[in-house]
């Protein structure tokens, strides 16, 4: 499913002109960096200088910081990348005059090579959400400052729609994302012969962050970058909820075939059935994300019986509540578990799953272990 999954996104996004620089937190793990890159990745795309690190440390040879940087160390840890490598590319955010100024005295410290300065795209933000310009007035400025900074260019502007509660407002700050850069424009902040970089980044609206770019013409090229990264693995919850609303909505065009599925599960044995209705597995908030939903009991699998393969779990099981390593799991009265036997739970939120665990298993379609996937959290 892990390679279905990526291929499904590299097809959607070669079909609809968009570029992919999918978020490697999600995952952090190298190999499946490898697997996005081969199936077209512009670039990948991290949230703190560590995660920078772990990427161009694999080869990764374009990076997008999706933060502003702040303090000596993570600044400077920018310019040390671009010293060492000059054919490495870094992009990151701004989101202050007082940002950009940071940047700019880093640079002057440690002067990235001639021809490889540090990329900057603008962010913009809205009010009650996280970073970002609030007004166009104050990204344009921002715009203006990293433009006559010696050591910066300006590349673009992005956002983070992920938090907005529906598609329509997610559209909107698109929108307005494509206006500033096409203010920027006129006022001929971009250097010459540079294409400009238009990026939103969440799993949830990636259709609009498509159609809302689509039709974004400029006088110069436009790089359409989604920065979506739990689709490689997409969950059994919040994603695939989005997922059936993209499909649902959009007019851009699909793949044909199948879409995506959830390739992330989380195993645990039946250790207690201290009691009607309830049994007690080997899972807990050490093991799985819950930030999204709790866990869903999807197969279940009684080892050294007569079963040669997980089947599906009988209705009527829930997950009640997580402990710090037991779940606690609504069990009805007809239920075959009994203590010793296997349940496979899909998850919600990979971010928050794949960050408690070192070494992954991955496994075929009856699931025999072919190969591990170490990260580097």
């Amino acid at each position: 499913m892990l390679a279905a999954n990526s291929a499904w996104m590299a097809e959607f996004t070669e079909r609809n002109n968009l570029l992919i620089a999918p978020h490697g937190k999600t995952t952090m793990a190298p190999q499946l960096f490898d697997l996005q890159i081969a199936d077209g990745a512009w670039a990948m795309t991290v949230a703190t200088v560590q995660q920078l690190e772990v990427c161009r440390r694999f080869g990764v040879r374009r990076v997008l910081l999706a933060n502003q940087p702040v303090g000596q160390e993570a600044l400077d840890a920018c310019f040390r990348a671009l010293q060492q490598d000059d054919g490495f590319e870094l992009y990151c955010l701004a989101d202050s005059r007082t940002g950009v100024a940071l940047l700019a005295e880093a640079a002057l410290r440690l002067p990235p090579p001639r021809g490889n300065r540090l990329r900057v795209l603008v962010e913009i933000g809205f009010d009650g959400g996280r970073a970002g310009a609030r007004t166009r007035d104050e990204a344009m400025a921002i715009a203006r400052a990293v433009a006559a900074s010696p050591g910066l260019v300006l590349s673009g502007f992005e956002c983070f729609e992920g938090l907005l509660p529906d598609p329509a407002s997610a559209g909107h700050l698109i929108d307005e994302v494509a206006a500033v850069a096409d203010a920027a424009e006129a006022e001929g902040l971009f250097l010459p012969g540079e294409p400009v970089v238009l990026s939103a980044g969440g799993s949830s609206f990636f259709d609009r962050v498509g159609e809302q770019f689509r039709d974004v013409v400029f006088r110069r090229p436009v790089l359409r970058v989604l920065r979506s990264g739990c689709y490689l693995t997409h969950d059994s919850l919040g994603y695939a909820s989005a997922f059936r609303r993209i499909v649902s909505e959009t007019c851009l065009l699909l793949p044909s075939g199948g879409g995506l599925e959830p390739a992330l599960e989380v195993w645990a044995y039946v250790q207690s059935r201290p009691e009607r209705g309830r049994s007690i597995l080997t899972m807990g908030k050490r093991d799985v994300g819950f930030d999204n939903g709790l866990p869903v009991p999807e197969r279940w699998f009684r080892p050294g019986g007569t079963m040669t393969c997980p089947e599906p779990m009988p209705r009527g099981h829930a997950v009640l509540a997580l402990n710090d390593q037991h779940c606690h799991l609504g069990t009805p009265g007809e239920s075959p578990l009994q203590v010793g036997d296997m349940v496979g739970f899909g998850i919600g939120h990979p971010c928050t799953t794949f960050d408690k665990w070192s070494l992954l298993m991955v496994v075929d379609d009856d699931y025999r272990v072919v190969d591990a996937v170490k990260t580097y959290f």
